[in-house]
Order: structure tokens, then C-alpha cells, then sequence
């Protein structure tokens, strides 16, 4: 789907939504999980004590929350993906037991489901869904972090070619002081067809039970403290190679599968923190007097509130839409969008839940109240499953990559220049309420400027586009405000159309970010367009240089002089 750029297609204006069957099934199942995490759930403690007690940890196992996407058949819940989205609302509103259950679950076990053979399935997924065994994912060193084909942990063959022997350790584990099974990515040799010898990643499931795996002491961590965080050694720890998840030397594309494959719920999970958090501060500036006056009575205090209802928005309707398509279409590539639906929320929780300290004022600042914690925990969420930034050259480059086949086949098909191609039509408005016909329009416009500006870079660049990252960060934020607007029009066009309750306040939500987004847009490309000696990249590129040059801030002190 990724490489069709399904978000510029009329197909994909048509929100999906659940048959009312599976409304019911779905909000019954919330219940119980919504009425612990409100009401028997003590977060605070888990955040001082640095540690989820094990009867939570009990109580959430029955719950069948370390089960949500595991197949009925083997124990879970078989949740698809718009489902375990709105879950992800609900389980996130701890940051510690969201990171303790997605380690699990959206990491840890997925190899298994994803590329594991049936064998495998039976032996390991019963007990994991259930809890009784508890996973984590074992990629990051010291030495390499995104770039997981530069791993030192390796795993040698032995004679008998039946067991693989594990050597190397792997740190900040999430669940790795408390898990009994792993998946874990290791070197291996492979000779190849012409019969090279070369080392290759295999991902492999480890027993804690096959001994030699140790774990360090928990990380002491700025934000979601409760989870267990710590090295994980691994000292010739034998592995069957029945443990080996798909080909011996396959493990690099398992691990890119397993990481692209959850990152669509951190929208929906930062939506669910941030309505829980917009309606206790919007409750303190009704109450809270300054000047004679209630805080929700100042502009400046308005245009917050307003601005992080618009981000909020955009969050819950891009998680959606991507969790929609995912679950429309069998086994569809969704990784940029899922890249798109992580960049934007983390950085949207980020600013978000820091407005709402600033709304707050002093009150925010208290560890009695649960803002602060919050706002650490949120922290998190632009460093893992993939840092915003290596995820913003991803959705650049692998956008870039196909971004103009789709745009030129139109062309082709309507006989029309390419340059003329701003000119062409996709129609979007025809899909959409008439109200949202100018936000159509304004989105149709855009996706032609993304086009004429990626084609400008590759003709400028050729391959060594590659290097040019300020220009390729535009290009990624361009793709994710479109994908914003076009996530934004479909959902609320379908509210206005079925009369869904407050649907005019979603039309007006929907009409300020895509106001906002087209701004943005329009500064990225004339960004892109002016060039380096115009927007500034020149300056900001000798800054950098002569800090490194100098490995520090390298001004002098505004008090200094030359005697």
C-alpha cells in the first residue's frame, strides 16, 4: 500500500468505521479494562516505586492484555488492528504498563505471530497470551541501535548443525529483567549461493530456560519508571535450531516488520493521554480565577486549548484510518504510514502535554498531581521503535522512491505533461461533504506540490539525495501533514454525513489543521525551493561544524575580551 501512496487515492477518503456488531463486542470488552485503569489502578505508586507489583501485573494478564493480538486459537483475544488501537487509548493512560505491555506484545512475541512457523506458534503463543510467559525484544547494543544490521551479538553453529550458540548482550531491554522468552538478533555465518561465506542477522526465540542469560539491575529512567528496563547478556546460550524465526540470515526484515508493524497505535494510544489530560485542565481554567477573571476566558489560553484539540484530532484520525486500512486488506504494506501516525503523535503528546502544564502553571509542576509524570513519561515516545528522526529519512526516501510513479501513471493515462500535472484533477472534493470542499481542494493542491518538489530534488540530487537530510526532514513533514489532512477530511466528512453528535465540531477541527497544515506545507516547499543559501541550512550547517570543531559552544563569554 506504502509504495501506491494509498493516502492520495479516493479510495482512501472513505473512512472505515466497525459494523455494529463489532461496536458492541468491542465496547463491552472496554468496560471492565476502562473501569480498572480509572479506578483500581495506582499509578503513582508505580512510578515511585520504579516497579509494577506483580498483583497488577496479575490483574492485567487477566484482563487478556498480554494477549490482544494473538489468535483465539492459541489463547488471545485475536484483536485486529482497529481494535487493539482502542485498547492502546485505554492502557496507555500508565505509561509504564503501556511500555510493559507493548514490549510484550507489539515487539516482543511478534516475530512468532508474524514469521513464525506453526511449531512455533503452538509451543510459545498459549502461554504468552496469557501472561504466564512474558517476552521482550532483544535488538539494540551499544553499538547499534536503528542500525540493526551493524550488531556485534553472535550466534555460531555447531558441528552437529542442531544447536546455535548465543554470545554477546544487548541493552536498554524493555521487560528484560522479567521476561522468559526472547526474540533476539544475532550474527550468523551464511554461505551463499556462489558459496561466500558472510554474516547475516537471524532472529532467534531464546528461552530464559535454556540457561545462559543473565540480566543487569533495572534502569533508573527519567519517565515510565515502572517498566522494566536493563542489559541482557547472553553467555553460550544454546538454541535449537527449531528456534530460528524464519531463514537463518532473515532476521533484518523480520526485525524492519516487527518494528513498522505497531507504530499506528502510538496514535491512538497519545490521543487517549491527551483527552484524559484536555479535560482536567480545561476543568482547572474553568475554575481557576486570575484578574476576576476564569483562565478560559483569555485568548491566549483559547488558542491552547483549540490547538491541542486539533493535534489530538489529527492523532486519533490518522491511527484510525491507518488501522482501518490495515485490517481492509490482506497483509498491505503500511510501514510509512505507520512511520507518519508515530512521528506526528509523539511530537504532538510532547507539545501537547506540556501546554497543559504551562495552562496549569504551578499546580503542573507537583508530583501530587499526574501531570508531571505525564509529561515523562511522554518523553519517550521520539526515541523508541525507531527515533523521529531516522523515521523522518524513511518517510522521505522510501516515499520519494515511489511518489512519482502513481502522479506519472495519471498523467500518462490522461495524456497530460508532467510539468502540467499541478493542472490535473484527482477530483478528491467529489468524495467528501461539500462543506470540506475547499479542505479537498487545498490537499489535491498539495499533493502536486510534494510531487514537483520531489521530482526537483532527484533531478538536482540524483542518488546523493540521500544526503541532503534538512531537505529530506521537509519532505517528510510534508508527507505527514498530508496524510494528516487527508486522515482529518475523511473522518469528519463521515461524521457530518452519518450525524455523528458534535459532527460540526469536527468539520471545524478538520477545516484549523488543514489551515495549519497548508502553511506548513507552503513554508517546506518554498524552503526546499529557495536552496541552502536562502533558508538558512548554510548558517545552521558552519554552526554545527565549529561546535563539533571545537566540542563545545565555542562562542566566547559576552564579558570576555582580547587585552
Amino acid at each position: 500500500m506504502s509504495s501506491q501512496l494509498p493516502m492520495f487515492t479516493q479510495a482512501v477518503l472513505t473512512y472505515p468505521e466497525l459494523l455494529k456488531e463489532e461496536l458492541e463486542d468491542l465496547n463491552q470488552m472496554v468496560q471492565p479494562i476502562e473501569k480498572f485503569f480509572n479506578e483500581g489502578l495506582d499509578s503513582t505508586s508505580i512510578d515511585v516505586n520504579a516497579k509494577i507489583s506483580d498483583e497488577t501485573l496479575q490483574q492485567l494478564k487477566d484482563l487478556g492484555l498480554f494477549g490482544q493480538q494473538i489468535p483465539e486459537e492459541y489463547g488471545g483475544l485475536g484483536l485486529n488492528a482497529t481494535k487493539y488501537a482502542r485498547l492502546a487509548e485505554i492502557t496507555a493512560l500508565d505509561g509504564s504498563i503501556a511500555v510493559t505491555l507493548a514490549a510484550h506484545q507489539a515487539i516482543g512475541l511478534k516475530g512468532i505471530l508474524i514469521a513464525g512457523n506453526e511449531a512455533q506458534k503452538q509451543k510459545y503463543l498459549p502461554k504468552l497470551a496469557t501472561g504466564e510467559h512474558v517476552a521482550a525484544f532483544c535488538l539494540t547494543e551499544p553499538s547499534s541501535g536503528s542500525d540493526a544490521a551493524s550488531i556485534q551479538t553472535r550466534a555460531t553453529l555447531s558441528e552437529d548443525g542442531k544447536t546455535f550458540y548465543l554470545n554477546g548482550g544487548k541493552i536498554w531491554i524493555s521487560n528484560g529483567g522479567i521476561a522468559d522468552i526472547f526474540t533476539v538478533f544475532a550474527k550468523t555465518e551464511v554461505v551463499t549461493d556462489d558459496g561466500e561465506k558472510k554474516d547475516k542477522v537471524t532472529a532467534f526465540i531464546v528461552e530464559r530456560a535454556f540457561g545462559g542469560v543473565t540480566n543487569g539491575k533495572p534502569e533508573d529512567k527519567l519517565g515510565i519508571r515502572g517498566s522494566n528496563t536493563c542489559e541482557v547478556h547472553f553467555d553460550n546460550t544454546p538454541i535449537p535450531i527449531e528456534n530460528v524465526i524464519g531463514e537463518v540470515g532473515g532476521g533484518f526484515k523480520i526485525a524492519m516488520n516487527i518494528l513498522n508493524s505497531g507504530r499506528f497505535s502510538m496514535g491512538s494510544s497519545g490521543a487517549g493521554i491527551l483527552k484524559k489530560l484536555i479535560g482536567m485542565t480545561a476543568e482547572h481554567a474553568m475554575t481557576r480565577k486570575q484578574f476576576g477573571r476564569h483562565l478560559s476566558e483569555f485568548g491566549l489560553i483559547q488558542e491552547k486549548f483549540a490547538k491541542m484539540a486539533i493535534t489530538t484530532y489529527a492523532m486519533e484520525s490518522m491511527a484510525y484510518l491507518t488501522a482501518g486500512i490495515i485490517d481492509q486488506y490482506e497483509e498491505p504494506d503500511l510501514s510509512v504510514e505507520a512511520a507518519m501516525v508515530k512521528v506526528f503523535s509523539s511530537e504532538g503528546c510532547w507539545t501537547c502535554v506540556n501546554e497543559c502544564l504551562q495552562i496549569l502553571g504551578g499546580l503542573g509542576y507537583m508530583k501530587d498531581y499526574p501531570y508531571e509524570r505525564y509529561l515523562r513519561d511522554g518523553r519517550i515516545l521520539m526515541i523508541f521503535e525507531g527515533t523521529n528522526e531516522i523515521l523522518r529519512m524513511f518517510i522521505a526516501l522510501t516515499g520519494m522512491q515511489f511518489a512519482g510513479k502513481e502522479l506519472k501513471s495519471i498523467v500518462k493515462r490522461r495524456k497530460i505533461k508532467l510539468r502540467e500535472s499541478v493542472k490535473l484533477t484527482l477530483g478528491l472534493h467529489e468524495n467528501v461533504h461539500p462543506s470540506l470542499k475547499e479542505e479537498a481542494c487545498l490537499l489535491e493542491k498539495n499533493v502536486f506540490h510534494l510531487q514537483m518538489i520531489v521530482e526537483d530534488m532527484l533531478s538536482k540530487y540524483g542518488n546523493k539525495v540521500v544526503e541532503e537530510q534538512l531537505d529530506l526532514k521537509r519532505v517528510a513533514d510534508i508527507a505527514i501533514d498530508l496524510y494528516g489532512m487527508t486522515s482529518c477530511i475523511a473522518r469528519s466528512s463521515r461524521a457530518y454525513c452519518i450525524g455523528l453528535k458534535n459532527a460540526d465540531h469536527e468539520i471545524t477541527l478538520t477545516k484549523a489543521f488543514c489551515l495549519e497544515a497548508n502553511r506548513r506545507i507552503f513554508l517546506n516547499v518554498k524552503d526546499i525551493s529557495d536552496g541552502e543559501g536562502v533558508n538558512n541550512d548554510l548558517n545552521l550547517k558552519a554552526i554545527a561544524s565549529t561546535i563539533f570543531k571545537h566540542k563545545s559552544y565555542a562562542a566566547e563569554h559576552p564579558l570576555q575580551r582580547n587585552w
